[in-house]
């Protein structure tokens, strides 16, 4: 993979200007605070100085500075900019078309792909210049932001989309903050353009619902939403009230589900790009629209966090959105189930067994790890159900990936070492990494060498998130499979900060690398 220069992912057919227009979460009708209007902003990259090379723009900035009579570069060297990945500056009236010009570095030119680090870095750079550049326009007010393709045209849209997104629901009174419009500048790569808004659009969606407050996403609105993203969209979405989840005796599911007074309802969401006799990739997402930890309840400084417990099924929903604005020839299918985690007198003791849809018995014996038993039966049911040659699960569980890798990468585990590198190739070329722990049978004694039951829901030991994964894969004895546990990834952005993502608010990952992997699926590389 070294050298590689543009992701693979490509547009098969585009839906056009409607749908694109219908895809975007918000729109920026905003004007600036003082009533004015400043129309348009550009943001241009600037590669390093490299020994005794000065720094040099890009060739769309070559081409801007040539219409202003090289004017910009004079004012690169006044100000001594230098190129360094995300250092720049911005100028004012410059250019009669322009109110506002963004010169960003974007590091190294001709960077490609470090295997040290498992990342394509020149992809990555240019996220982050097109990020840092958008946002600092849209902080002087620029309601139309162009930026430069800076040779990835899709990475850059990814940035600059990411970038300018605020969550904005809950503000009534007075102006919302500026979301400025993103477009393209001097690039011929307008597919690239266009399947980069999509992806960063899916992840805004993914963004919106894990920051939405508990009480403005139930379960019951969870899955509005889902209904309202997916189905102009072509996606099949069923939604399994309380009933039907009785019927099909999903136990364990239900145990967590009736300590709130909020229904619980599962999604089964379908989206067929080729024929429907092939099998499917089977996604099933936590959906723990709020985590008290029931009755071991978690402590009350920073619970609200845990609103975001339902950010892996957030991350499928935005993945299925932007599968079928690709439309890749593939077929997907999401299981979703969703509920609250909370104490009352209803709710599951510490020590309550349940029997699951395997005949194996459960101990819940710890209520704060209630992921793996709300997962247990729809895991189960979706195998039955569709047949699926691989399965994935994306969920938030346990805190050992979060101490081992905080915000930098993903927890994956895998029964499948081609699944998992396909995974690897994704991250790196997303930006947004995965890491594979281990899958041992070290941490499978721990679940079920009991005396009164097959399984328990916490294990013993400290080693949180294998244990959570070595629950999960007993569940799935015959089949491809993969845990993503997003504990540090999926919910608040605190420490090591992405550039192109917002400070402590829900991240959205990893929406995107799901979306990769299914086109390098759909779309094996020919060798």
């Amino acid at each position: 993979m070294s050298g590689v220069r543009r992701s693979p992912l490509k547009l098969y057919h585009s839906y056009g200007k409607a749908v694109l227009s219908a895809f975007r979460l918000l729109s920026a009708r905003n004007a600036c605070s003082d009533g004015t209007v400043n129309s348009k902003g550009l943001v241009l990259g600037l590669y390093q100085k490299e020994g005794e090379k000065d720094p040099r723009l890009t060739p769309a900035g070559l081409k801007f500075d040539d219409r202003l009579n090289g004017k910009l570069k004079q004012l690169i060297c006044e100000t001594k900019l230098d190129g360094r990945l995300g250092r720049g500056k911005v100028f004012h009236n410059i250019d009669p078309e322009f109110s506002a010009v963004a010169i960003v570095g974007v590091g190294l030119e001709g960077i490609g792909f470090n295997e040290l680090e498992m990342l394509d870095e020149g992809m990555e750079n240019v996220r982050i210049a097109a990020g840092v550049g958008a946002r600092s326009l849209q902080k002087e007010g620029v309601r139309f932001v162009s930026v430069d393709a800076m040779d990835y045209a899709e990475q850059a849209a990814e940035g600059a989309t990411l970038a300018v997104w605020k969550y904005t629901d809950n503000i009534t009174k007075g102006p919302k903050p500026l979301v400025p419009t993103v477009e393209m500048w001097d690039s011929p790569d307008s597919e690239g353009w266009v399947r980069g808004v999509f992806k960063a659009e899916a992840q805004n969606l993914a963004r919106r619902l894990s920051d939405s407050p508990a009480n403005c996403m139930t379960p019951t609105q969870f899955a509005q939403a889902t209904v309202d993203a997916l189905c102009p969209c072509g996606i099949t979405v069923e939604v399994r009230t309380m009933d039907w989840i009785e019927g099909q005796r999903m136990n364990a599911f239900l145990m967590i589900a009736k300590g709130s007074c909020e229904p619980p309802v599962m999604l089964e969401i379908s989206y067929c790009g080729t024929s429907p006799e092939d099998k499917p990739i089977l996604f099933v997402g936590k959906g723990i629209t709020f985590n008290s930890g029931g009755i071991n309840l978690r402590p009350c400084k920073g619970m609200d966090e845990y609103r975001g417990s339902m950010s892996g099924a957030a991350a499928c929903v935005a993945m299925m959105r932007c599968v079928a604005a690709l439309s890749l020839p593939i077929n997907v299918s999401c299981v979703i189930p969703l509920c609250e985690n909370m104490p009352s007198g209803m709710s599951c003791k510490p020590g309550d067994v349940v029997r699951l849809l395997n005949h194996k018995s459960m101990a819940i014996r710890d209520l704060d790890k209630a992921g793996v038993v709300v997962m247990a039966d729809p895991l189960l049911y979706g195998q039955n159900t569709y047949n699926p040659r691989l399965v994935v699960d994306v969920a938030t569980l346990g805190m050992g990936v979060k101490k081992a890798f905080g915000g930098g990468a993903s927890g994956i585990f895998s029964n499948s070492h081609y699944i998992w590198k396909q995974f690897q190739r994704a991250g790196s070329l997303t930006g947004d990494r995965l890491w594979r722990m281990p899958l041992w049978q070290y941490y499978k004694r721990q679940i079920i060498d009991e005396l009164c039951y097959d399984l328990s829901n916490d294990g013993r030991g400290l080693a949180s998130s294998c244990i959570a994964a070595a629950i999960l894969h007993e569940l799935v004895p015959c089949v491809d499979w993969v845990h993503i546990d997003t504990r540090g990834t999926g919910l608040l952005s605190t420490y090591g900060l992405i550039p192109y993502l917002s400070a402590r608010r829900m991240t959205g990952r990893p929406t995107r690398t799901l979306v990769q992997f299914l086109y390098q699926m759909a779309c094996p590389e020919v060798k």
